[in-house]
């Protein structure tokens, strides 16, 4: 190599002089790296990074060993600081929020899962191998990078003192004077920034489990004898559906609003024909985007469960579920059925469900639709074979929960409706699945995902509305609502994280319970219909229907 500089002076100076460059290059990249694809764009990258020009100031006083000793180190957290940012880029774009350092690495493992699903076994490990390979690549580099950086200002102290003073002076100028370019401020302490943000995070994540775990000790109706919860429901037909990702968006938003309003609409007609009634309004969702399960157990809790660590308190609390207020009766046998439960679920016993039909219990012999393991009609179905057509021993009712599948992301390939007698074991699905959308050709296009979300509702309401006409009786409640909005993709970087919420029946007297809630009659809330926090529901409900509070404090 030595003889090769030798012989090509010029050569190597420019190649040199290339690579410093571009080590100069990554590290500032680093450092002004937004947490969000947001507006996205050159301006973002053209600032003056305070932190290396504290860092030059450094670097130029110490000795060798310890100058290349921080420089290697700064470039290993810068690199973790980096993998931070690009998370949050990423939890951003598909769950409105940053990556939580503390509780969301267990969800990378269901991202896979999730991959898997959609694309393959292959394609994901492909993926996942590519993604390890960067992030070392990216540790190695910018560790080099700033020890090249390092030497390079130690070779040149005179020259890096001027240049570090004149770039502090125009960051304390740029700063002082709020310039910009193209709405973006060009002396950046973004690193320190996310830096801070993650520590607060941090803070803020422990101090919450403490806090919350004395929230959920209290309940409005924990020491509420049976015989005073939901009173005026006796005898019903209970039957709480979530459809996933059912979303505010999906109802006005200009892309899926007019197919989604226009099957809204159809079904309300053809459900009064058959005799059913509907209220509808607004609940905003303690998730976004993603994790479902949050957004089930709020719900059911009538606790703000935004996070996972507040789910796992609940999980192992015995705070009251709304399904355990209708087994705690004695007067309702409760039975759930989850077709994306594919592993063991031990919640089952925290909702109060004397049964639980997961995936493995459906009889399904059809296709997957990418995650969604079975169509909605097919559960739907099973559902009422297995459960709904069948009287519970004792003269009891039944206070039923469904979580439906199908409106999953990647939203393709979609389900269509097929003759209800023709269902059988789910096989008449596999030309369906055939004939249906890649997942890859979607994920990639903003534009089909959110048309094809749009029409993965539209199969989702459909079936559940044209269930509850072909087997509902005059008994029959149903309660359905989104567990949250679509990735912030489909519903838009500022979307609300409301969900519409419809209670359906033929018994009037149902209905005329909640008049005072305000709510729009019929399948489609108005956009001026009341919102009320998720948490809200569970309380507001069992008040409606006679329940009566005696609160339980620990």
């Amino acid at each position: 190599m030595r003889r090769r500089r030798e012989a090509h002076p010029g050569v190597a100076r420019a190649l040199s002089t290339a690579v410093t460059v571009l080590a100069a290059a990554l590290v500032v990249a680093a450092l002004v790296l937004p947490s969000t694809v947001v507006g996205l764009g050159p301006a973002k990258f053209l600032r003056i990074p305070g932190e290396a020009v504290i860092g030059a100031a450094v670097l130029i006083a110490l000795p060798r060993r310890p100058r290349i000793a921080l420089a290697a180190v700064s470039g290993v957290a810068l690199a973790a600081m980096t993998v931070l940012n690009l998370l949050d880029m990423g939890f951003n774009q598909y769950l409105g929020r940053g990556f939580n350092l503390v509780l969301d690495w267990t969800l990378l493992g269901d991202a896979e899962s999730y991959l898997e699903d959609s694309l393959g076994r292959t394609a994901t490990l492909a993926a996942t191998a590519g993604v390890i390979v960067v992030v070392l690549l990216l540790f190695v580099l910018l560790a080099l990078s700033m020890v090249r950086l390092s030497n390079l200002l130690a070779r040149h102290t005179g020259t890096a003192t001027r240049g570090t003073l004149i770039a502090g002076v125009a960051w304390i100028t740029c700063s002082s004077l709020g310039l910009q370019i193209s709405g973006v401020p060009i002396a950046s302490e973004r690193t320190a920034t996310a830096l801070k943000a993650q520590a607060r995070t941090v803070t803020d994540t422990l101090r919450d489990e403490a806090e919350f775990q004395k929230v959920a000790r209290v309940d409005a109706f924990g020491d509420t004898p049976p015989a005073q919860l939901v009173p005026d429901l006796r005898g019903k037909d209970m039957v709480f559906t979530f459809i996933e990702s059912y979303g505010r968006s999906a109802i006005e938003d200009p892309v899926m609003a007019p197919g989604v309003d226009k099957t809204l609409d159809a079904r309300t007609a053809a459900l009064e024909k058959s005799g059913f009634h509907a209220k509808s309004g607004w609940l905003t969702s303690a998730t976004y985007g993603g994790s479902s399960w949050l957004g089930h157990s709020t719900t059911m809790s009538g606790l703000w469960i935004s996070n996972q660590q507040r789910y796992r308190t609940v999980m192992a609390s015995d705070h009251m579920s709304l399904t355990d207020a209708f087994k705690k009766t004695g007067d309702f046998d409760t039975v759930g059925v989850m077709p994306g439960v594919q592993k063991g679920w031990p919640e089952q016993k925290w909702y109060g469900l004397d049964k639980n039909y997961d995936a493995f219990q459906l009889g399904y012999k059809g296709p997957k639709f990418s995650w969604s393991t079975m169509p909605d009609q097919y559960a739907l179905e099973q559902y009422q074979k297995r459960v709904h057509s069948k009287k519970p021993a004792d003269g009891k009712a039944r206070m039923s929960l469904l979580i439906l599948t199908s409106s999953h992301q990647p939203w393709a390939p979609i389900p269509k409706m097929v003759d209800w007698d023709r269902l059988g074991d789910g096989s008449v699905f596999k030309g369906v699945e055939a004939a249906g959308n890649k997942p890859a050709d979607v994920i990639a296009d903003t534009t089909r995902s959110r048309q094809e979300y749009g029409k993965s509702i539209q199969y989702s309401v459909t079936a559940l509305t044209e269930w509850l006409q072909r087997y509902g009786s005059k008994d029959t409640v149903l309660v359905f609502l989104g567990d949250h909005q679509p990735i912030a993709r489909v519903s838009g970087n500022h979307a609300s994280r409301d969900v519409p919420i419809s209670i359906v029946a033929k018994d009037p007297k149902v209905l005329d319970k909640i008049t005072d809630w305000g709510w729009t009659d019929g399948l489609r809330p108005a956009h001026s219909a009341p919102v009320w926090k998720m948490s809200s529901f569970r309380d507001r409900f069992l008040k409606a229907y006679g329940s009566t509070p005696h609160p339980r404090k620990d």
